[in-house]
């Protein structure tokens, strides 16, 4: 059930009918004209109970004396100057004088003995109590007390007690009596015992020996012989007696009228003009009118008159009937403790017997009250209940005959009216009494004052009196409490106090409040009330509420304060007393409609505080203004707001409406446009100055007006936020960025120029991730922190971050460029530095170096020695290797594959796009050269190539290849050029000594419009001097795309690594080209053969036998330098390089052996003769012998199998099975050579026409496949895909692309080594040049399909450059 519909669906089953409405508004018009009761009225009905009370309590005993036969009296007394003569003698010393605190414990005492709890017994005699209360009241004096507790003197004392007790004692005494002078001497001696006993208990006497000792002296000599007072020998001053107990007559004055007396405190009549009254009303207000009130009351009741309730008053007929009954019984009670009371009312009561009194009748009425039972001579006073009240006085319960006023003598004409006065004249009172104890503080209720215990007592016997049900009290003592609260008279405690009394009436504790007393049933079942006690509570709880609810809107207008009033209490209220009370009624309209009103005046109140922040930070004038000011405004608003939401977690609505929803909905939307407005301002007026703000602030503001915004969405999902901030500031983003393209070359080239490239670590052997310089570290700091700058704003548009994210990682590929670049640079100078011979043999002559270079011939000497590598230059290698992995490691960070992602799903349509890029990438791979110029006396050339443009401008340069006319590099750069570019590859012959010598020039035009369909191509470039080069040329447009550039500068590291691997192994290749050469092959076969050898051979006399073919020792014997000079140089390399990047090396050595053998079995492809001889078998022999030795030791394999080296996959490579393949075709006639050429060229052209079937079927018709013949190879010879920058943008797609690559190589057999081995048959020379032709047609023929497909996949048949396959974005 809802709070609303709980709150107005309680009532309605009492005043259900048009009877009952009748009658309340009959009653209520026949009191609406009664005037009201006057403050007099009300004292003189009060003070007529509380007198009849006073009647009515049973009369007080007293204890008579009477005395034994006069006998002989024995006097010892002490005079007063023989106790000031004993006292004397005390030293007046510190000993001698009572403690600080003394004063106050004999007070404790000597109260004690009057109160009767004093455990000594001597001290219960009245006669002592006497004599003891008169110094006590002696002692309470201020300056009495004032001077004593200065001097703190024994004698002063007992001085003044002796004075007193001898006054006492000679009260009502004859003349000649001189009795009392002994009791006098017992007094003080008793007094002097009471200070002994105090010193003893508060352990002063161990202190005060001489005091307590002198004390004790006095004592035994006042009591001479030691009488005991309280005997029956020693009363009357020893004279003995009796004693008997008699009535003490009625005083008749108001000091002996304890309710008497509150009337007139709380009416505050003078005591003269109270005991007036009662002497003038006295003879009036007897037992006897009493008596003939309850009788007069119980005819009325009897005969079911006006004057009393009858059935009318009632809802239920068994309401009535249990009143009745109730009523029935306290008026018997009542008479007859009139009559107990006075016995002579029995005797003269006219008309009717007296019911007959009860001892053992129950006492449950209203009148006969638990407290009241066995009522004597020590009872405090009559009991008190109070069945809490309020204003119902316009219902008159009575009959409005004029003789009203004359029925009754003790009640009313209006018990109820009368009543709620007389309670609203003692609420005031005790209210306003400082002496009245408030209730004791617990730790939800602070302490609070009600009524006094003695109001109680008078409201519960005028209630007795005026016979008012107790739930008649209880609501009239509520409409009282209403109506002070309605006028302020009284603060919210109090009215919590009285609520929590009304239905849990607190236990006395010694407060002077309210005692518990057991209620009647009737009090809070509310079927059983009188329909005006009813009627009268809903008017309390709805005149509660309209008054609580006003206090409580002015109060939560404070809710934004810093010190707001607190809510919880007036929330209680309401919550415990007024909504969860059934009688309370309303309907869910009012209340929804003070909700509006609350609702709208927090939320003028939220932007009124919103305007003092605004006030608050931001300055006056405009140029002032600066994001500080918005961020300070912003936090200062979000502050607030948690401020509120913590301030009221637990209670989170105040009348249905929340607080803090108010301050949100207000304040938020006015930042969100006041924000807007400020930075917009800031912007133009930094614009004006010419200045820019700074880019810290801007990234500041983004994340305050960012978390302002989170906020706002939680609190405000279905309003958006005032602007868009991402497209306010993202400008500072950019300068961000922009800053970071400017100065990251900075950053690269001061980071290289810092390092020293040796390796820092703290271990005796580097680990793997230690042996790289701090260089790199370097720059992907910087490159991290440019990336976290941008991360960390946690930019709310994914657009615009993958924008971002493109921009910085273009920058991060132009850093990772130039460093790739700088080291690259000093690494070859490194490399390319002379050994001290070759310095040595700078510095000869011309003709020393001719003498020097024919000793070597003569003797056979090898010149080639270890390169000795430094490790500054193997720890660059490690850092371009640790680069790749920081780089991948970046990548994923970065999330490049999403950013991609979102860029193209938010593209425009293709046909929309700017198809043609701004630049291109041109990937140009330098394969090989042929029949090049010997530039060298042994006939050979060490053969280089050089790129450069029109201008002369060096673009690339290979390796050298020593001593080759045939040479392959393979080696590939890239060339980024925004329109045609002409190239010129010159190739160099390099010599030690002297200038390089010119072999030969050539040139290509790169025209982006030939390479539309992004296909590569092949060249073959005549040279202007003899022979050719062969080039592959490919490319791609150079794209504003995070995965274009992630894959840029992965394959710019990989380029790098590979060259500079590639510089290594060439400091070595050179040894192993002559260790597995022609020449080493020779002298296997020959043992050795020399020029030295021929001489010796001549000169030996004995004959030659026939030579044998070479051993598997003699294979092994002629590896051995090389197998040192790899040991050697491993050695020197593992010492730095990374386990991954010698294995590297290693990897590479092993393609150089691979190509350096391949290169002794057959010449090069080409579709001319060579001049190389075939091997015979024995030559054969010892190469595959060479390379099983090769294998196993790069495998480097133990006898368990484990290997160190080089895995065996990749050991195993397409290369090593095509040697391994060569054995079987070697020997093999030209014919049957021939013949598998031609099966397996026609067998592999089947395969790619059924290929590009099955890709016609799912594009184009297949009858477009020789659209464009062989004049394809006018502008070069299409070959298969070449790998794009798309599969360089991590190392995942660069070990996926190379894994392909391998499997493609094994999976697709060819003829070109057939053909390698038909170009050293010259009966092969026709077939050579057919079967070259047949390859250009067939692969003009493949790109003019792949032409047509790509143009078909882009939509529209024209070739533009967006449907190349390097172009599709990666899934």
């Amino acid at each position: 059930m809802s709070t609303a519909s709980r709150r107005s669906g309680g009532t309605g089953r009492r005043l259900n009918s048009i009877q009952q409405h009748d009658r309340l508004q009959r009653q209520g018009s026949r009191s609406a004209g009664k005037r009201p009761v006057s403050a007099q009225d009300a004292y003189l009905y009060a003070l007529r109970v509380a007198y009849l009370t006073y009647l009515l309590q049973p009369r007080q005993k007293r204890v008579q004396h009477v005395p034994a036969p006069a006998r002989p009296i024995q006097r010892a007394s002490t005079s007063v100057a023989d106790l000031v003569k004993d006292i004397s003698l005390i030293r007046d010393s510190k000993s001698t004088r009572f403690p600080h605190g003394f004063m106050n414990e004999l007070d404790k005492r000597l109260t004690g003995v009057l109160m009767g709890t004093e455990r000594m017994p001597e001290y219960k005699d009245p006669l002592v109590k006497r004599t003891m209360g008169k110094f006590l009241n002696e002692l309470k004096a201020p300056q009495f007390r004032k001077n004593m507790e200065k001097d703190r003197r024994v004698e002063d004392l007992l001085l003044i007690f002796f004075s007193n007790a001898t006054k006492e004692m000679q009260q009502g005494k004859a003349p000649g009596d001189d009795s009392w002078k002994l009791m006098v001497d017992r007094h003080v001696a008793l007094f002097i015992r009471l200070i002994s006993s105090t010193l003893k208990d508060r352990d002063w006497v161990r202190d005060r020996p001489e005091l307590s000792a002198r004390l004790a002296t006095m004592e035994k000599k006042l009591l001479v012989h030691d009488q005991d007072l309280s005997a029956e020998t020693e009363r009357n001053g020893g004279a003995g007696g009796s004693t008997i107990e008699v009535e003490v007559p009625r005083s008749y004055e108001v000091k002996d009228m304890e309710l008497v007396l509150v009337v007139q405190r709380i009416f505050g009549i003078s005591y003269g003009d109270v005991q007036a009254d009662i002497n003038r009303y006295k003879a009036v207000w007897t037992e006897k009118a009493a008596l003939q009130d309850l009788k007069t009351y119980q005819a009325q009741m009897s005969l079911m008159s006006k004057k009393t309730l009858n059935s009318d008053d009632f809802d239920l007929e068994d309401a009535y009937e249990a009143w009745r009954k109730a009523e029935v019984h306290d008026l018997s009670q009542m008479m007859l403790a009139i009559v107990q009371s006075n016995p002579e009312l029995a005797k003269s009561t006219p008309g009717g017997s007296v019911p007959q009194f009860r001892p053992n009748a129950p006492m449950e009425s209203g009148y006969i009250d638990p407290t009241r039972r066995g009522s004597g001579a020590d009872a405090v006073g009559s009991s008190y209940v109070i069945d809490q009240p309020v204003d119902m006085s316009a219902l008159n319960i009575r009959d409005d005959s004029p003789n009203d006023e004359s029925s009754y003598t003790f009640i009313p004409p209006d018990p109820r009216m009368y009543y709620r006065a007389v309670l609203n004249e003692a609420l005031t009172y005790d209210l306003a009494d400082a002496g009245l104890q408030p209730s004791e503080a617990t730790s939800e209720t602070p302490p609070v004052k009600l009524l006094s215990k003695q109001s109680t007592e008078l409201l519960n016997e005028i209630a007795i009196r005026w016979r008012l049900p107790h739930p008649s009290r209880m609501v009239l003592f509520l409409d009282v409490i209403r109506e002070k609260y309605q006028n302020q008279d009284i603060i919210l405690d109090t009215l919590i106090e009285a609520f929590n009394f009304v239905k849990e009436p607190p236990t006395d504790k010694k407060s002077h409040r309210m005692s518990m007393v057991q209620l009647p049933e009737s009090l809070y079942d509310r079927s059983k009330w009188t329909i005006h006690d009813y009627a009268l509570n809903q008017q309390i709880l709805s005149g509660l509420h309209d008054a609580l609810v006003r206090e409580l809107f002015q109060m939560a207008l404070t809710v934004f304060d810093p010190k707001p009033a607190p809510l919880g209490p007036i929330m209680f209220v309401l919550n415990e007393h007024i909504w969860d009370d059934p009688l309370f009624s309303t309907t869910p309209d009012e209340l929804d409609a003070v909700a509006d009103q609350l609702r709208k005046a927090l939320r003028e109140r939220a932007a009124e505080v919103y305007r003092g922040l605004l006030d608050k930070h931001i300055p006056d004038t405009k140029e002032e203004w600066e994001f500080y000011h918005v961020i300070e405004l912003g936090r200062a608003v979000v502050k607030l707001c948690e401020k509120i939401q913590k301030r009221y977690r637990k209670n989170p609505e105040i009348l249905g409406v929340k607080p803090m929803m108010c301050l949100v909905e207000e304040t938020f939307p006015s930042y969100a446009a006041d924000a807007r407005d400020l930075v917009a301002r800031i912007l133009d007026v930094a614009q004006e100055k010419g200045e820019d703000v700074p880019i810290q602030d801007g990234f500041d503001l983004y994340k305050e007006l960012v978390e302002i915004r989170r906020i706002h969405s939680d609190a405000l999902p279905s309003r958006k936020f005032g602007f868009r901030i991402e497209d306010l500031l993202q400008d500072f983003v950019w300068r961000w960025i922009d800053m970071t393209d400017k100065n990251i070359v900075g950053w690269v080239e001061n980071a290289f120029k810092q390092d020293q490239f040796m390796v820092e670590s703290q271990n005796p052997v580097p680990m793997d991730d230690e042996r790289h310089s701090v260089s790199v570290v370097d720059i992907f700091r910087s490159f991290k922190q440019s990336i976290d700058q941008i991360s960390s704003l946690n930019w709310d548009d994914d657009v615009q971050y993958a924008k971002f994210m493109t921009a910085v990682s273009k920058s991060v590929g132009i850093g990772l460029a130039r460093y790739c670049d700088l080291v690259e640079q000093k690494f070859t100078k490194e490399m390319d530095r002379m050994t001290p011979e070759q310095e040595a043999a700078s510095r000869q002559t011309r003709q020393e170096k001719w003498i020097s270079m024919a000793k070597d011939f003569y003797a056979g000497k090898e010149n080639i020695e270890p390169f000795q590598f430094w490790p500054e230059s193997l720890v660059k290698l490690n850092n371009i290797e640790y680069a790749m992995l920081q780089l991948d490691k970046l990548e994923h960070e970065v999330n490049v594959d999403a950013c991609a992602a979102v860029i193209a799903q938010h593209a425009p349509p293709p046909t929309q796009r700017i198809r043609k890029p701004n630049s291109y990438v041109f990937t140009i791979k330098i394969i090989e050269a042929e029949d090049l110029k010997a530039c060298d006396i042994n006939g050979l050339s060490d053969p280089y190539v050089v790129l450069g443009d029109e201008y002369q401008k060096r673009l690339a340069k290979t390796r050298v290849i020593y001593g080759n006319l045939n040479p392959r590099w393979d080696e590939t750069i890239d060339i980024t050029t925004n329109g045609p570019l002409n190239i010129i590859a010159t190739i160099w012959d390099w010599d030690t000594l002297g200038d390089h010598d010119c072999v030969g020039r050539t040139s290509l035009k790169l025209d982006p419009s030939h390479f539309s369909d992004f296909m590569p191509r092949e060249y073959w470039l005549d040279l202007d001097t003899q022979g050719r080069l062969l080039l592959r040329v490919s490319m791609e447009g150079e794209r504003d795309d995070i995965q274009f550039y992630f894959g840029k500068a992965f394959r710019t590291l990989k380029r790098t690594e590979r060259d500079m691997t590639r510089q290594i192994t060439d400091k070595l290749s050179s040894f192993i080209h002559h260790c597995l050469s022609r020449p080493a092959l020779k002298r296997i076969l020959s043992k050795g053969i020399s020029v030295t050898s021929v001489t010796s051979y001549f000169r030996n006399t004995r004959p030659q036998s026939v030579a044998q073919g070479p051993t598997q020792q003699d294979v092994t014997r002629a590896l051995e330098p090389l197998f040192n000079y790899f040991n050697e140089n491993f050695a020197i390399m593992k010492q730095t390089l990374t386990d991954s990047t010698m294995i590297m090396v290693m990897t590479r050595l092993w393609k150089e052996v691979l190509a350096t053998i391949e290169s002794l079995l057959v010449p090069p492809l080409s579709d001319k003769l060579s001049q190389q001889r075939q091997l015979t078998q024995q030559e054969l022999d010892v190469v595959f012998k060479w390379l099983k030795l090769l294998f196993d030791f790069f495998h480097a394999a133990d006898e368990e199998g484990n290997s160190d080296g080089v895995p065996i996959d990749i050991l195993k490579s397409p290369k090593y099975h095509e040697l391994q393949n060569l054995n079987f075709f070697y020997f093999e006639s030209t014919e049957d050579l021939i013949r598998t050429s031609e099966s397996m060229a026609a067998a592999n052209v089947a395969r790619q026409q059924e290929q590009q079937a099955r890709l016609n079927r799912m594009s184009a018709p297949p009858t477009m496949g020789h659209a464009f013949g062989g004049a394809a190879g006018l502008l070069g010879i299409p070959t298969r895909k070449h790998k794009t920058v798309m599969l360089s943008k991590n190392l995942g797609t660069m070990r996926k692309a190379k894994e392909e690559k391998r499997k493609e190589a094994q999976a697709d057999p060819n003829d070109d080594m057939i053909l390698r081995i038909l170009r050293m048959r010259p009966e092969a020379e026709g077939y050579l040049k057919l079967r070259s032709r047949q390859k250009e047609r067939f692969r003009a023929a493949q790109a003019a399909e792949q032409i047509v497909r790509n143009s078909i996949n882009a939509g529209g048949g024209r070739m533009t450059g967006t449907g190349g396959p390097g172009l599709r974005r990666m899934g």
